[in-house]
Formats: C-alpha cells, structure tokens, sequence
C-alpha cells in the first residue's frame, strides 16, 4: 500500500534567467496530419524558448515530438491498410515538416516508437510497481477511443448515429463512445488528492493562467478514482507491454507522459533538468497533465513539472475544426499563403490562452498587412530611404534638438520637441522590461500588442516632424533630421530585437538593415537611446546595412475555403 511521502522540495518558479529550463510541447498524436492548434502549440513553446536565449546563456531546450502508440493508431493503420509502423513514420515526419517549416526551434524530437522511450516508460512503470501504487483490478465503463480514456457519464451526451440508433458521445469531442469492461492495472490516483492540493497551495503559478489553475483545484474537490492504466493486450497489440504480465499494454497516456522524462536522459541522467520544465499543452488534455502526470511522478518519487502552461482552441469563423465541414486549416497551406513569419504573428498576435480563438483568412490578412507590412515594413522604409537619408548612416544624435528633462511636462514650448515626443521616448525604454514581464506571464499576444501600439507611436512621431519636408542645406535643419532619423531608427532597432522570437526572418531583416550585428541582438544589454542619456551610442555614424527592399510584402486576397478544403483533401490522400 502506498503511503503520503515525507514533504518534498518545492516545485515553486525560480523566477529568473540565470538557471537552465526545458520547455515541452505535447507530443502530437499520429492519428491524422498536422492542423493549425498543433502549430500554435508548438509556436508558444518556441518563442518561450527564443526568448529565454536571448535573455541568457544559460541552457534552455524545447523537446516535441510524436504520440505514436494506442488503439486509434491501430485502428487508423488498419483502415489505412498499412501497419501501424509504416503509419507513425509517415505521419511523423509531416509533423517534423511542418515544425521545420515554421521554424519551430526545437532542440530534441522524440518518438514514443524508439528504443530509448520504451525504456524509460518499462523503468517508470517499474518505479510505480515498487510504490505499491499499482493493483489489478476489473474496470468497465464508456471508453472513447478518440481520446485514448474513460469518461464518466458527466462528459457524455445522447446523440443518433449515422444509422438513425441512439448512442453515446464523448461532450469535448463528439466521438462515439463504447462500454468497455476490462481486468486492468489500475493506479491509486484516490491516494493523491492531498498530495495534489498541497502542491497547488504551495505553488499558486504552476498551472497558468489562473482560470486552469482554479480548474483543477474545482476537479480536486470532486470524485477523484482510481485510473486504469493498462488494456488488455489481445485488444491492443500496438503499445509497450506491461513488464512481467504480456497479456497487458502499458495505458497511452502514462506512455506519452514518460516522453518529458526520457527526452532528458530518463532514468540516469534526468536531475539535471528535472523538475525544471515548463509544459505547454492544449486545455483539452489539462487533466491528463495537471492531475494523472503530477500523481505518477509523487508515486514514482519525482516532483511535478515546475509550471504546466495552457492554451485554448482556435475555431473557424465561430465553428469548431472538423473534416466533415472541411474547415481543418492545414498550417502548411497557410505558411506558403502568408509567409512563415507572417502565419507566427498572426497566431502569436491573436491566441489569447485564456479563450478560444476564432480564425479566417481575411483576419489574418488584414492584421499582418497593417502591422507588419504597413506599420513596421513602412516605418523601416520611410526612415531609410536614399531620399531622406542620402548618406546610408545611422544619424548622429543632437542633445540641443532633443534635450532631456525629467518629466514629458517640462518640455518648453520654444522646442520643437513636443511633450508626445518625450512620452514616445519613456515609453519605449520601458518596453523590454513590459515585453519580458509579458513573456514570464505566458501572454505573448499583449507582447506583441504592446509593441504594435509602440510602432504607430513611433510612426506618430514620424509623421508629425516631416523630416522630408526639411532643408539639408541649412545646418540647424540637417541636425533636427538626423536626431529624427536617429531617434526613428532606434526605436525599430528596439522592435526587432524584441520581435525576434515570433518573427526570426523580419526581425533578422529589419537588424541586418540597420547594421545590427549578430553580437548585438541578446536582450539582455538592451540600451535605447543611449545618447539622450548623454552615453556613447555604438550605431551612430554606422553605415547601413543593404537595402533588400520591402520588409514584409502586402498579403493580396485570401483563398477561398473551398481551395482550401481541397488542399486538405490532397493533403490526407497523400497520407493514406
């Protein structure tokens, strides 16, 4: 029988960059091709992570990889009519594509079909064994193959299926569900209830945002049984059997779960980065990672995750992502539609993790349009262009035209420096600090609306001095320009450097043209202005970099859904 361990060491944040992390995507499941909220899954992660390395040195890595055992897979296979081997590989490598494509920075891939995984899950089980933890035991109730799980009858509905005869169906899915009765291994989940509540207490910021968090606190207080985690292998061959009992496959999930474990060297070498991983996952499978996966490591003498960090869904102009509506966005269609970097902004811009998330292509189109090609891509060429910046430098700064004072109400009316102009500045010095606070609190999309704000301020400022309108033959005239220009230029130095980790090809762009070398983009000494502060500015007087014309180019008309039907279509009877 297993008994509550003595108090452990807390899994609290340890807030700051100076310690290495790994950040963890779930492992996609192969039943079907990659779809646009696996990517945003895998975006979220990847900024995390991009982030970090420029705010530190320290090691950080972003594992990913595939799901690839369990019955569906065996079932897709089969209707496939192909073995479920040849399946996972192919689907497998879509994903690893589609990551690629994207330019998810991932360091580790792991698939749950290798060696070294099935490894590490028959030493984990083994750990849970020796726990006491696990007992034999007959299970029954509606088994949703779709979702891998039980469900009790809380989470189901009455439908009709296609033949007209009442059924059961899974309320987050839709799927049909079928009552199943089994003699499994079952877990004592039951005995973890307090040792979960405490956890939670003791770390209010390991399930973010706090909606989730309040979430499983509220499933905590409720009915909380023993979870089977194992299916008789006569009914699922396609698994990891049970050690020492061949009639049994290790549970899907308790498989996937081991997949943050094995990914770091699991069981010999895993202390150098657990428990310091961030999980970033999809609410839909929150209980499987905020209740099962911290009760399986207690059991097996290892502390929770340090932070699981959840997002919601993206739906389709109101409706839910589905074949039979052939309205499943497929993230490769729309990265070749609207560039790479255009379709991370987009879904970085817009997914707030709090809620779902509603997606058409006109929205994309009009959102990347105004902020990136127009705001941005039109700040950058304004600033930059022969004809208002004849020489190509990076201007030099005049503390006459621009002097510093404490406060934006001290500017006098004699200057031309209006009091607009000084709160554009104070707000872009306070901008990475905001920026980072944003990324710490797991709400990159009020990163990136920060910094949107900032660039029409800026474009503000730009405007409201018509540097053309000024005569370069007059030396007072050629000092206010160049302070404009230098001022313009430091604040899209500033953008880039903080857009990096959601768009790495605009950002490098915009940096290269400014002669921002690759030793010079870390966040970590971000100075703006330097020389409003009366310190040496690096850039000024600096040559720019080449004029590789158009920062982003305008999005033209959206396809039509139908197209895009198609292109899923094609896409899925290239995977059968």
């Amino acid at each position: 029988m297993w008994r509550s361990p003595a108090p452990r060491r807390s899994a609290a944040p340890r807030h700051g960059s100076g310690r290495r992390l790994l950040l963890s995507t779930p492992i996609f499941y192969v039943n079907g091709p990659p779809h646009i909220g696996h990517l945003y899954s895998a975006l979220l992660a990847d900024a995390l992570l991009r982030h970090r390395r420029l705010r530190t040195a320290s090691p950080v890595r972003l594992c990913t990889g595939t799901d690839e055992h369990g019955l569906k897979i065996q079932q897709a296979a089969a209707a496939a009519g192909t073995s479920p081997p040849e399946l996972c590989e192919r689907v497998s490598g879509l994903f690893r594509q589609a990551l690629t494509q994207a330019a998810v920075a991932y360091t580790d891939f792991t698939r749950t079909s290798e060696p070294r995984h099935q490894r590490a899950v028959r030493h984990f089980w083994g750990a849970l064994r020796d726990g006491g933890v696990l007992y034999k035991g007959s299970y029954e109730g509606w088994y949703c193959t779709a979702q891998e799980s039980f469900l009790p009858e809380s989470q189901l509905a009455e439908r009709k299926d296609a033949q007209g005869r009442p059924c059961k169906v899974s309320l987050e899915t839709g799927h049909e569900v079928h009552w199943t009765k089994e003699e499994n291994y079952m877990f004592r989940l039951s005995a973890f209830r307090d040792p979960l509540q405490n956890w939670l207490r003791d770390n209010p910021r390991a399930i973010f945002p706090d909606p989730f968090y309040q979430c499983v606190l509220r499933w905590l207080d409720e009915d909380l049984p023993d979870l089977s985690v194992s299916r008789e292998r006569s009914r699922l061959q396609w698994g990891i059997p049970v050690p020492s009992d061949p009639t049994q496959t290790i549970y899907v999930w308790v498989d996937a779960l081991v997949n943050y474990l094995s990914v770091v060297g699991y069981p010999e070498s895993h202390g150098a980065w657990w428990p310091s991983v961030h999980h970033v996952v999809g609410k839909d499978i929150l209980k499987f990672h905020a209740l099962y996966w911290p009760a399986l490591l207690l059991a097996a003498g290892l502390d929770p995750p340090e932070r699981i960090l959840v997002h919601s869904h993206w739906t389709v102009r109101g409706q839910k992502m589905s074949k039979s509506l052939g309205n499943v966005v497929d993230p490769t269609v729309c990265m070749e539609q609207y560039g790479v970097d255009g379709f991370r902004y987009f879904l970085l811009r817009q997914g707030v993790p709090e809620r779902d998330c509603d997606y058409y292509d006109e929205k994309v189109v009009k959102l990347v349009n105004s902020e990136l090609a127009d705001a941005l891509g039109g700040l950058l060429n304004r600033s930059t262009a022969p004809s208002i910046n004849p020489s190509n430098t990076y201007p030099c700064f005049s503390e006459p035209c621009f002097p510093k004072v404490l406060d934006s109400r001290e500017a006098k009316a004699t200057s031309r420096v209006s009091a607009e102009d000084y709160e554009l500045v104070a707000a872009v010095a306070s901008l990475p600090a905001q920026v980072d606070g944003y990324f710490e609190g797991f709400q990159i999309y009020k990163a990136l609306e920060c910094i949107a704000q900032h660039v029409r301020q800026t474009n503000g400022f730009f405007q409201r001095h018509r540097p053309w309108k000024l005569d370069r033959r007059d030396p007072a005239e050629q000092l206010w320009l160049d302070t404009i220009l230098h001022v313009t230029l430091e604040c899209l130095r500033v953008y880039g450097l903080l857009l990096q980790p959601v768009v790495p090809h605009v950002a490098d762009k915009l940096l290269s043209r400014l002669a921002v070398g690759p030793g010079e983009r870390d966040l970590s000494g971000l100075r703006f202005l330097a020389r409003y502060d009366g310190k040496p500015c690096p850039f000024e007087g600096r040559q720019l970099g080449p004029d590789t014309g158009i920062l982003f180019h305008r999005l033209g008309k959206s396809e039509s859904m139908k197209k895009r039907k198609q292109e899923a279509e094609v896409h899925d009877n290239q995977l059968v």
